[in-house]
């Protein structure tokens, strides 16, 4: 795509062509979830109320936050685990998915994809230790 072939008549070198790159654009005409997504989540679906709903997103994402500092995982690791704990949560309802195991295995996907790897079992074992805190055991 970016070379030209040369001519079988001259003896003409390659000549790169112009590389054709695309502009980004960023409005609210392209969003990544649709505003019928947004309003109408599987939890909300499934009788869940709005509140409750926001308490639980915001609660799971503190939760993936103190085990990323717990595992000293990189900042930008936290923040793909929480985006992913968002996405799963508009397909999948709270009702049905338990949001501890959800923000475990977040923690744990999002490891992997940043390339700062921690093993399942510490994964496991800091959120125990959370859940212990929390419940002053």
């Amino acid at each position: 795509m970016g070379l030209s072939k040369p001519d079988n008549h001259s003896n003409s070198t390659v000549k790169p062509l112009p590389k054709p790159y695309g502009k980004v654009e960023l409005s609210l005409n392209n969003v990544l979830l649709p505003e019928e997504k947004l309003t109408n989540t599987p939890s909300r679906l499934d009788g869940m109320s709005l509140d409750l709903e926001t308490d639980l997103r915001v609660l799971g994402c503190e939760l993936i936050q103190t085990a990323g500092i717990l595992l000293k995982l990189p900042q930008v690791a936290m923040a793909t685990g929480q985006v992913l704990f968002q996405r799963f949560y508009y397909s999948k309802s709270f009702v049905r998915h338990g949001m501890e195991i959800t923000a475990m295995a977040c923690v744990y996907l999002a490891s992997k994809i940043e390339e700062a790897l921690r093993r399942i079992r510490d994964v496991i074992n800091v959120f125990h230790h959370i859940r212990q805190v929390n419940s002053q055991k």
